[in-house]
């Protein structure tokens, strides 16, 4: 019997790894599961890649061959579903707790909708503040809100993953039942859980796991950034550059409670740069999509004066449920099925133009530094040469109406790069670099 733990681990494997070891430590037996497909995965898993698609009769190498970011994720949830449903009917499954964005929610939950009621089973998820009935059904999940992006084991996400690992320690050793013998079932007891003095984050301590805090210093000044699926090959960059020049970089997903959360905390003074790559909430906000962050979104930083790099990222979507749930107003513009729960709208020249005037009036307020870095061959993985949705004169709108808007206000950068390109991340980190640090030269 066994807890299994699904991530894509080209992406969320440090994340996942954290968690197999501090269930480890409950003395909760674990088999990490690896979803993932086009990346390398960072930790080894228990269940290859390899093993979970041939489960589902799919071949990995036709999958990474075609570089289909929703076929992929469609035929892991489908792998995973049938995985898990045939261990439980073997009698091998304790439970199965799962971490993601769209994309690792979509298959997590896909794996536990098969699973009979009281079999626990807990999402940490990127999305779990928002609509989440696409992905519970009516099945008994326990939806986890990761707060900050599942992107690095950092002094906010070592609280939600922490939680995630003891929630679903609690709910296997439980079982449903009091355990003979100890009121506590063998688990840390409530004051093994106390918040001691030499915690210096506030967080509280996660017993036994002392040596992963330890790791990350909680002192060093916070940076926050947006991520997007279709822009983590930048984010990842630039945030691995971020950190070796001694920042803790929080990594927020864009999907609405996202950007909340981080113009949150920086209204409330705890972030000390802004790396602004994945703005797509404004399309939401503006055009009408699921993923809005409110009209707020970009106003933090700029009333703080915190320094702050700006991008485009994602700006060429907007984001809805399943096709069903797309507005009858819409219809006859050009879609993309992400996955089964995400289906994203290609912004027009107009649209792109107004979110390009948005940003442009928001920093040209901002009473601290600010750059913009434009990428001129593509603003996500769907904007680029061969993608469906590439489209270099809503691009163009959108530059155009940002220039026309900022009125010099501040730096506009523009790199005949895609924005994933590793050129493209280290301009942005070393451009937020020298705003945080003036007297530094490049």
């Amino acid at each position: 019997m066994s807890v299994y733990l699904l991530a894509t681990l080209d992406t969320k494997g440090r994340e996942a790894d954290f968690i197999r070891e501090l269930l480890r430590q409950a003395e909760v037996a674990v088999t990490l599961v690896d979803a993932g497909c086009l990346g390398t995965a960072a930790v080894a898993a228990d269940v290859t890649r390899e093993a979970l698609f041939a489960e589902g009769g799919y071949d990995l190498a036709s999958l990474v061959s075609a570089a289909e970011r929703g076929q992929a994720v469609t035929a892991a949830a489908d792998s995973a579903a049938k995985l898990i449903a045939r261990l439980h009917a073997a009698g091998q499954v304790d439970g199965v707790l799962a971490i993601g964005g769209s994309a690792g929610t979509t298959i997590g939950t896909a794996a536990m909708r098969v699973l009979p009621l009281g079999v626990p089973k807990l999402m940490l998820s990127t999305l779990a503040s928002g609509q989440v009935r696409q992905f519970v059904g009516d099945k008994d999940i326990l939806m986890l809100n990761s707060v900050v992006d599942i992107s690095g084991v950092n002094r906010i996400s070592r609280a939600t993953l922490a939680n995630a690992a003891w929630a679903m320690a609690g709910m296997v050793r439980f079982g449903g039942r009091p355990h003979e013998g100890s009121a506590w079932g063998g688990l840390p007891r409530p004051s093994e859980f106390e918040e001691g003095p030499e915690r210096a984050d506030g967080l509280g301590r996660p017993p036994h796991g002392e040596q992963h805090r330890a790791a990350e210093p909680a002192d060093r000044p916070l940076i926050a950034a947006t991520m997007f699926g279709v822009t983590t090959p930048c984010v990842e960059h630039a945030r691995k550059l971020l950190e070796e020049a001694g920042y803790e970089v929080l990594v927020f997903h864009a999907t609405g409670n996202g950007g909340q959360a981080m113009e949150s905390l920086v209204a409330d003074g705890l972030i000390a740069g802004v790396l602004d790559m994945t703005t797509t909430e404004l399309a939401d906000e503006l055009v009408g999509g699921f993923l809005t962050a409110g009209p707020d979104r970009l106003t933090a930083a700029a009333g703080r004066g915190v320094p702050q790099v700006v991008s485009v990222g994602a700006t060429d979507m907007v984001n809805f449920y399943a096709p069903e749930s797309v507005p009858a107003r819409f219809a006859g513009r050009k879609f993309y099925r992400h996955n089964a729960n995400v289906t994203l709208m290609r912004t027009t020249e107009s649209e792109s133009a107004a979110i390009g005037a948005d940003i442009g009036r928001k920093l040209a307020a901002a009473s601290g530094p600010v750059a913009v870095v434009l990428p001129r061959r593509g603003v996500s993985a769907l904007d680029c040469e061969g993608q469906p949705f590439c489209d270099a004169a809503a691009r163009e709108a959108m530059f155009d109406a940002l220039r026309s808007a900022a009125c010099d206000r501040f730096e506009i950068v523009e790199l005949d790069l895609h924005i994933n390109d590793r050129e493209f991340a280290e301009a942005a980190a070393m451009k937020l670099l020298q705003l945080l640090r003036p007297s530094c030269t490049d």
